[in-house]
């Protein structure tokens, strides 16, 4: 039977999605304000921060891409409930954890299973919703992600200083335990047995290629601060260009050949895609780094507790939420120029922060921060709202299984830079100076991606969802098992 219609239960479908979306926006901030607290508890060293919140980004990166292509050939629902029993099951791990070892192998598990489960409910969303509706779907991910982005932090704080029945940091990884039943129950009820009606093949030489050179980038940036820089960090950076270089090359050989490459080459004739992969890796990153150093400045330089720090954030949750209501008025009209307004607000905020922490050092309070936190939320919201849909437009329904892992694959592969990158100059920067200096010199680098994020929004398309192309699944292509 061919699926034409829309499906059935897609807005409850949907919820299902949103679900393990919560689950791994959860998790890969919660360890920013944790991070502390789990250090006091299992030990470890600066760098063993940095790999709380890299080790699962990365790992999860790493997946993603092959994630995608794994739904095109056994199912996407098949893969995702895989994927949600195995994410519950590693933060079981993660909660139980005794060494900081063990943790970081917990998280790299997490990352790994969360691959291969998220790119199925977005490449899900594109096949339940007509292109009329899909707008409307991929609208509701902005507030989920802002939200999540910051109620995940002030989550944490308040189960790590709740400390219930004695389970101190571990509770903000127990508590997937709910979230991952819900996935699970309401993803074996509600989603779609669809699976694509061409046989594609997974393309193992391809995903160890992409791994390795994420790999090679992230391990020498996050371990080479501790080793004072040593000629083998360079190397292996050098060494990642390369990899890429040849992973490039094979995937293009591959697709001559009439092989099944794990990334679709005709997605990087897309200039918005190809621009969206760009803009999403440096966002990001920028975005990731920069709540990372603020929990770190907050706990360790101003000795706020984990719930209050957490709380400082809410200002900025505030702006966000009013972006993202603001956006979905203003995306249609304006496309592309939101996204410019939004780096330019965003900018300001960071600017903001900058001068609070210039006049108050580290005297300053919550609510002196306030300001400048709510409008660099609101200026990341007006990024974050019509990021994907704009990305994923012009991509072709036999692409979408690709398109999806990939770039949900730079997204994380940008958290994990934003940890490795931001993390390290903060740290490195301590050395030097105290955690004033150290926080505000982070922000000018900061500021500077933004600037590199703003040129890259011109390679998009100037609307999100130009008329001309339809991104319905083309009859026939989705045969209903």
């Amino acid at each position: 039977m061919t699926e034409t219609a829309p499906y059935k239960w897609r807005w409850i479908a949907l919820f299902v999605i949103l679900a393990a979306e919560v689950m791994d926006l959860l998790d890969s901030l919660v360890t920013n304000i944790a991070a502390p607290a789990i250090q006091a508890d299992l030990g470890g060293g600066e760098t063993t921060i940095q790999w709380l919140g890299a080790a699962y980004t990365l790992a999860m990166a790493i997946g993603l891409i092959t994630g995608g292509r794994l739904g095109d050939i056994f199912g996407r629902k098949n893969i995702y409930l895989i994927g949600a029993v195995g994410f519950t099951l590693s933060s079981i791990a993660c909660g139980i954890a005794q060494s900081p070892g063990q943790l970081v192998a917990a998280r790299v598990a997490q990352g790994l299973l969360g691959a291969i489960m998220l790119p199925q409910g977005l490449g899900m969303l594109k096949e339940m919703f007509d292109e009329k509706e899909q707008g409307q779907a991929f609208g509701l991910f902005g507030p989920v992600m802002g939200l999540s982005s910051v109620g995940g932090p002030i989550l944490a704080g308040f189960l790590i200083d709740a400390d219930l029945w004695g389970t101190g940091w571990r509770m903000i990884f127990l508590i997937n335990i709910p979230l991952g039943l819900f996935a699970i129950i309401g993803g074996l009820v509600y989603l779609p047995a669809w699976r694509t009606a061409k046989t594609v093949r997974l393309d193992l030489v391809g995903a160890v290629l992409a791994a390795a050179g994420s790999a090679l980038i992230i391990f020498p940036l996050v371990q080479g601060r501790e080793h004072g820089w040593p000629a083998w960090a360079f190397a292996l950076m050098a060494l990642a260009v390369a990899v890429f270089g040849f992973f490039g090359w094979f995937e293009a050989r591959k697709a001559r050949t009439g092989g099944d490459p794990l990334v679709e080459p005709s997605l990087f004739r897309k200039r918005g895609f190809s621009g969206g992969m760009i803009l999403g890796l440096v966002f990001f990153s920028a975005m990731t780094g920069f709540w990372l150093t603020f929990s770190l400045y907050t706990q360790i330089g101003l000795h706020y507790s984990p719930f209050k720090a957490g709380m400082a954030g809410i200002p900025s949750s505030i702006g966000m939420v009013a972006a993202f209501i603001i956006a979905q008025a203003l995306i249609g009209r304006f496309g592309r120029k939101v996204m410019h307004a939004g780096l330019i607000v965003m900018a300001l905020g960071v600017t903001g922060v900058i001068l609070t922490l210039q006049w108050k050092g580290v005297e300053v309070t919550p609510w002196q921060l306030a300001p400048a936190l709510a409008v660099t939320g609101l200026g990341m919201g007006f990024v974050m709202a019509p990021f994907f849909d704009s990305v994923l437009a012009s991509v072709e329904p036999h692409e979408t299984g690709s398109a999806s892992g990939t770039l949900t694959s730079v997204q994380q592969l940008g958290a994990a830079l934003g940890t490795a990158v931001l993390g390290t100059v903060f740290f490195e920067r301590i050395k030097h100076s105290g955690f004033v200096e150290a926080e505000q010199f982070t922000l000018y680098v900061e500021l500077g991606m933004l600037v590199l994020v703003f040129a890259a929004v011109f390679l998009l398309p100037k609307h999100a969802r130009p008329q001309e192309e339809a991104t319905d699944p083309a009859p026939g292509e989705l045969a209903k098992v």
